[in-house]
């Protein structure tokens, strides 16, 4: 049987929320994502696009291509629940499906055709969401991930289109490959090149030539330039909270060691946190003394996902309770509060450096392993060997979910 995978995309999603609550936004060019000169955009108006600005691009270069566009800092709690407004839509009707950001939802219709038209089917879902929500959706019908991410890309802004069954290569052929999902300016430019300009073009390297080219990058290009993608889907669970704990072989009172324990904990909850598209509002420290009394406080924060956001509140929220008179057994990082959020770290407040920064981090953590690149203060955490504590970290790290109420056939 073939995989028949829906995707679909809010368009222009923060912006689509600002004009709800303010009319006369809508026609004009408009920037989410902070008005300082250290801002980045995180999302921006089609009316905005047409002067070259895109999401990531810092505030500072935005202004200088569109000097008349509106600059918002944006609201994420409104964002989050317009996006379980659309979550709770998708889930009342669909058989299974996957939340891949706060805006991009990939649904597995297979099968589906001999009982009900997946086509209407997904017709009706976005006249439904449209209807519910005021909010303009974009979906794509094909036979994996990648070529219905592929296809809303087509049916932007506020349309549909679905890729026939055996016309796949058709639909790709003619199209640059930028177009390619993955494929970015600087593998365009090296493709350009060498006379690459469309996908067409690149199908007429061998599997061989490409590896030869670009090594396994090369590879899964050409897989892609074939229509061959992952029709895989992780079901959606709506996750709480995520926390890590230590317990010390001995008590301590080492001040300084604890506080490398509290920041190692905060590091690598931040790395999951991102890789899990998670944003947190809500930061918590628990301390179980030498006689097994155990003391917790928390403190609400501005969204996030900055590692050096979240381990100076954490710091802050230890430095403010913890009784230097007494030893300590065990040390908690918690945090709460979780939203649904694609972006790095803070959407609206940091410098575009500190998103590479973080990307760059990330990327090495997830190839490399996240034992494997660490903060400088975390190399030497007293008397404890590194190795002995990422064990610890790993064995007692756990995340509390709530799994999605059993979902609706249709």
């Amino acid at each position: 049987m073939q995989s028949q995978i829906l995707h679909l995309d809010l368009d222009s999603f923060f912006v689509s929320v600002e004009r709800l609550f303010d009319p006369s936004l809508i026609g004009k060019p408009v920037i989410v994502g902070g008005t300082s000169e250290r801002g980045v955009v995180s999302s921006c108006s089609y009316e905005a696009r047409q002067f070259g600005i895109h999401s990531a691009m810092s505030t500072s270069k935005a202004k200088k291509l569109c000097p008349h566009a509106v600059f918002l800092w944006g609201r994420m709690s409104d964002y989050s629940t317009y996006s379980k407004m659309v979550t709770d839509i998708i889930a009342d009707r669909a058989p299974l499906f996957e939340k891949a950001s706060i805006d991009e939802f990939y649904v597995d219709l297979t099968g589906m055709d001999k009982y009900f038209g997946t086509y209407k089917w997904a017709s009706e879902l976005r006249q439904t969401i449209i209807a519910e929500t005021k909010l303009p959706i974009s979906w794509g019908l094909s036979i994996n991930k990648m070529m219905a991410k592929m296809a809303t890309n087509e049916a932007k802004p506020n349309g549909q289109y679905t890729i026939p069954l055996g016309k796949e290569q058709e639909f790709l052929d003619p199209l640059p490959v930028g177009k390619i999902p993955g494929c970015g300016e600087k593998t365009v430019a090296y493709l350009n090149g060498k006379g690459i300009y469309t996908i067409y073009d690149l199908r007429q390297f061998s599997r061989e030539a490409l590896f030869n080219l670009m090594g396994e990058s090369g590879v899964s290009l050409w897989n892609r330039a074939h229509g061959r993608a992952s029709t895989t889907i992780h079901a959606y669970h709506d996750a709480k909270s995520m926390s890590s704990e230590r317990t010390f072989d001995k008590d301590s009172d080492d001040v300084d060691w604890m506080k490398k324990v509290i920041i190692a904990l905060t590091e690598k909850l931040a790395f999951e946190l991102r890789g899990d598209k998670k944003l947190t509002s809500c930061v918590a420290i628990k301390v179980r003394y030498c006689d097994f009394e155990t003391h917790t406080k928390q403190m609400a924060i501005p969204i996030t996902s900055n590692s050096k956001v979240l381990m100076e509140k954490a710091l802050h929220l230890f430095d403010e309770f913890y009784d230097r008179e007494r030893k300590v057994r065990l040390i908690g990082v918690k945090f709460s509060e979780l939203e649904e959020g694609a972006y790095q770290i803070n959407l609206f407040d940091d410098r575009e450096k500190d998103i590479l920064l973080y990307k760059a981090i990330d990327e090495m953590k997830t190839k490399h392993g996240s034992d494997k690149v660490t903060l400088a203060q975390n190399l030497n955490l007293g008397n404890v060997k590194r190795n002995d504590l990422k064990a610890q970290l790993d064995k007692e790290a756990k995340k509390e979910r709530k799994p999605l109420n059993p979902l609706k056939g249709t």
